[in-house]
């Protein structure tokens, strides 16, 4: 009876594999055209003389309120020069990055066809890592002086929870962020609950849209911390049904469980052990867990409920 099990699960697994295999084949022959612009490069090397020819072609970059001493003023400045120097080290070439946002936005036309893709802008902010990727109607701006690798000088004094995620390979998993959000509407409930579905919903779309992209990339995870949530599973979930959390509605549940921080907020010894986000983690896997047995399509799982979802997903964590 056990062999039979084995070879009905090796069955089933390679039959997912086939199938899994045959939607990327038909993803890599969705066509999508867009345009890299590297504003970046293009300011840097511009001269006062023709700020206007660039105000001129891209005047959404350029606020009104903002008079041209101000412009001329920021190419001047050292530091900016500083940023321009740098980005222009780490980002000669934006090819790679190019290929993998095609490919990303590949998968998102196959997955909602009525999709168009933006004008991609990469541009400099002063290192502003809360808006490290800016997704306004057809266009999509990227701030190359936040993913220059954790270790930059620019970057001291920055928490180590937040640049740890100040990669160039954090580009596509935080574009693709971008459009989850676009896509899936943020939670009316405030019941713990709620919140931890709606960050599921958001990972497992990304497991959709960028497949070639590890777990732990996707959710912004070390290698190391991504472990410590697989082998913590069953301890979180305990926790999280022995102090009736899920359908709890304090609001500081958010910052102990889903938002970034240096660990999440346990209030036990393993606090200082653990990575923030653990209820994002939970969330994704009970998602995760409701597609494997409800078989839904992506459109019905992004407009069903978290009680439902909850309810049908089942969820056993690992042990």
């Amino acid at each position: 009876m056990y062999r039979k099990i084995i070879l009905l699960l090796c069955a089933i697994a390679f039959v997912s594999c086939n199938e899994e295999a045959k939607i990327e084949e038909e993803i890599a022959e969705v066509p999508v055209d867009f345009e890299v612009v590297r504003f970046d490069r293009e300011f840097a090397e511009a001269k006062p003389q023709k700020l206007m020819g660039l105000k001129k072609e891209y005047p959404f970059l350029f606020p009104q309120q903002f008079s041209d001493s101000v412009w001329i003023e920021k190419l001047n400045d050292t530091i900016q020069q500083e940023i321009d120097t740098e980005v222009g080290k780490a980002f000669s070439s934006f090819e790679n990055e190019k290929a993998e946002l095609h490919s990303l936005f590949q998968h998102v036309k196959y997955y909602f066809p009525q999709f168009e893709a933006p004008k991609v802008f990469t541009v400099t902010s002063e290192v502003d890592y809360k808006n490290k990727v800016i997704l306004q109607d057809d266009y999509l701006f990227i701030s190359l002086d936040t993913y220059l690798g954790d270790e930059h000088h620019f970057y001291i004094g920055i928490q180590d929870y937040l640049k740890k995620n100040f990669r160039k390979d954090q580009i596509i998993p935080d574009v693709a962020n971008a459009y989850a959000e676009k896509y899936v509407d943020r939670p009316r409930s405030r019941t713990f609950l709620a919140h931890m579905i709606y960050y599921g919903k958001l990972l497992y779309l990304k497991d959709k849209l960028i497949p070639e992209v590890a777990d732990a990339g996707k959710i912004g995870y070390t290698e190391d911390e991504f472990t410590w949530a697989q082998n913590n599973e069953a301890q979180m979930w305990r926790y999280f049904v022995e102090n009736e959390l899920f359908f709890d509605t304090d609001t500081e549940l958010y910052s102990r469980f889903l938002y970034p921080a240096p660990f999440s907020k346990f209030y036990l010894q393993l606090d200082s052990e653990s990575p923030a986000r653990l209820g994002q983690y939970i969330g994704w896997q009970i998602v995760r867990s409701y597609m494997e047995k409800t078989n839904a399509s992506l459109e019905e799982m992004i407009n069903t409920d978290a009680e439902t979802i909850f309810n049908k997903a089942n969820f056993k964590p690992r042990k």
